[in-house]
């Protein structure tokens, strides 16, 4: 029985057969010889953890290595390992689902805020710096020079901000300071930093920079259990053989961010 199609799909088709003709080059009488060429697949990206059905990419372990040089705490200590980077990961992934959770929309930073940060980075970041950052032609420089551009920095800079924000409003609420903590610090601690012959400061010009020091303190302390919790809360599932030791640290808690 032969089937006859309508007029306008048998135009279609017909077009459709004499392009794909001329593309196979060897006539429509040899159409294998256009599909005899071996395929090769390119891995564009690939999964490497799933933190509570969020997955991260290798390309995100990638990113926050080459976007590590913004953080004034790595200076001189080198790029993160993919270990320790998808470590820093799987803390974001686990605070960024507890910010969506409870909805904290006040907590994400105006672009202002973002932009005077940057600001800030360009003076004080030790690479940048080193780099003369202060004009935007040498800001530009140093971006190029680490594959960076202005649109990934905001991105960077509002994630940390936004989460920099929800442990301030979550921890740093109702903790107190007392004056006898204030001065066993600077007895303490602070005292024994100066050298015998360096004049030190009276304990009324520092102890409103102590009594910040002992906040911070009480807020990471508070944080990281908070973390740890989560953690063993949470789904996290390491799939790249080659990050499994991450798997490890996970389970045992890691550190703040």
């Amino acid at each position: 029985m032969r089937i006859r199609l309508p007029i306008r799909l048998r135009l279609a088709f017909n077009t459709a057969s004499g392009l794909l003709c001329l593309l196979m080059l060897a006539g429509c009488l040899a159409p294998s010889a256009a599909y005899a060429q071996p395929s090769t697949s390119v891995v564009l990206d690939r999964v490497v953890a799933v933190v509570n059905r969020q997955v991260i990419l290798a390309s995100d372990i990638h990113d926050d290595i080459e976007l590590s040089v913004l953080d004034p705490s790595r200076d001189g200590k080198g790029a993160p390992t993919q270990q320790s980077a998808l470590e820093q990961l799987i803390s974001r992934a686990l605070i960024q689902q507890q910010i969506r959770q409870e909805d904290l929309q006040f907590i994400e930073p105006s672009q202002a805020e973002v932009n005077a940060r940057i600001q800030e980075l360009r003076k004080v970041l030790p690479a940048c710096v080193r780099a003369h950052c202060s004009t935007e032609a040498e800001w530009k420089a140093f971006l190029a020079a680490h594959d960076l551009t202005q649109q990934r920095v905001e991105a960077y800079v509002r994630n940390r901000m936004e989460i920099l924000h929800f442990i301030e409003e979550r921890f740093r609420q109702g903790i107190q300071i007392t004056h006898q903590q204030i001065q066993t610090y600077y007895y303490n601690v602070l005292l024994p930093q100066y050298p015998v012959d360096q004049a030190v400061p009276p304990l009324d010009k520092v102890s409103s920079r102590i009594q910040e020091i002992l906040l911070e303190q009480q807020v990471n302390v508070l944080f990281d259990n908070w973390l740890d919790n989560l953690r063993k809360q949470g789904d996290v599932e390491i799939l790249d053989p080659a990050l499994e030791a991450s798997k490890m640290q996970t389970s045992q808690g890691g550190g703040s961010q």
